[in-house]
């Protein structure tokens, strides 16, 4: 039987890997990017949510696990640049020049996150102690702690604001991000915990800590570690000279508020990946309205897409966590098995 191909190595493609060379099926897993772990990995991300897990362990542990596996083939530092064929007998064209044969296709191509330079009203590219979430992240993951980009200093109040690059029709944002607001609520506790005499300020349109993540995060944020939230409309994010300075309307008690900060972080969103039109091109495949990986119906084609034999998973077919990602890879995997193995009979039948 030919090998399954899997489309990026972040964790749905890793969990879909995986899953296949589980079940005793070769895979073929192409990743653009040198090192395989997605964003976690590539974009330094540092304690995940719900888990608290590291994610150089928990990720990387997913790639360790895929490395070892005899079954797995992995490209890095390729893309597939032509998708041909019917299932059990596609033809994919490597951008090494290579053609391999496949049986099914699943593509865990993930997201990109939202450039901040797009909201330059509030302050990032201008400012240099206003940064993103991303970038807290990674000052975690390094080991070193919040500082302040500028000096090195280490800030005595931050502001968190909400929704930059999600829900903002000026913007042609129409989407939530569906985890920025667990993300932040997390990353507000790990600020108060490494710096207690610093005060954390979190704005929002509304909280969107979904399921069962509302009590361990919005509230113990504001209960245990004292974050305080506000709702507001953000206008601007200008200086002093000395601090930046926070500027909008508190919606609930319908005043203007201005507020002093050492820090700004833009809680930034996900896009659609910025390769999904040379993907949908190449694969046969649609795109949904907003430009994520159009998907087929749930309650008749798990993971599949427009195009029968190639499937999708995680945050291609638009935001999604990095649990639910790993779900949704294994049971990509499991449609990319049964495909392929229909794919063979018929091709046996030949």
């Amino acid at each position: 039987m030919k090998p399954i191909l899997i489309v990026g190595g972040g964790p749905a493609g890793l969990s879909a890997a995986h899953a296949v060379a589980q079940m005793g099926r070769r895979v073929i897993l192409a990743d653009k990017a040198e090192r395989l772990g997605g964003a976690p990995i590539v974009s330094g991300y540092a304690r995940l949510v719900p888990s608290g897990e590291w994610a150089k362990d928990a990720i990387g542990g997913m790639v360790k696990r895929v490395e070892g596996n005899a079954l797995v083939e992995i490209r890095r530092g390729t893309t597939v640049e032509r998708f041909a064929g019917e299932p059990g007998a596609f033809v994919a064209r490597l951008s090494s020049g290579a053609e391999i044969e496949v049986s099914a296709a699943v593509l865990c191509t993930g997201f990109t996150h939202f450039d901040s330079v797009n909201k330059p009203e509030w302050g990032f590219g201008t400012y240099p102690d206003v940064v993103t979430t991303t970038q807290v992240e990674q000052m975690f993951s390094s080991g070193k702690g919040v500082y302040c980009p500028s000096d090195g200093r280490r800030p005595e109040r931050v502001a968190i604001l909400l929704c930059v690059g999600s829900r903002d029709r000026q913007i042609g944002r129409e989407w939530c991000s569906k985890i920025c607001c667990t993300v932040s609520a997390n990353l507000a506790m790990e600020i108060r915990e490494e710096l207690p005499q610093c005060t954390v300020y979190i704005y929002y349109m509304d909280i969107r800590t979904f399921g069962l993540y509302e009590g361990a995060y919005y509230w113990e944020s504001q209960e245990k570690h004292k974050v305080k939230y506000i709702k507001a409309r953000i206008a601007e994010v200008t200086s002093d000279g000395k601090k930046l300075i926070v500027k909008g309307e508190d919606t609930l008690v319908k005043r203007p508020i201005t507020i002093p900060f050492d820090m700004v972080v833009h809680a930034i969103g996900m896009d659609p990946n910025t390769d999904n039109p040379a993907l949908a091109a190449a694969f046969g495949v649609t795109l949904e309205k907003y430009g994520h990986i159009a998907k087929s119906s749930t309650y008749t084609s798990m993971s599949g897409t427009s195009r029968p034999g190639v499937f999708v998973a995680g945050a291609a077919t638009g935001p999604e966590t990095i649990d639910d990602s790993i779900a949704q890879g294994q049971a990509a995997a499991l449609a990319a098995l049964a495909a392929a193995s229909a794919g063979g009979i018929k091709e046996a039948a030949e």
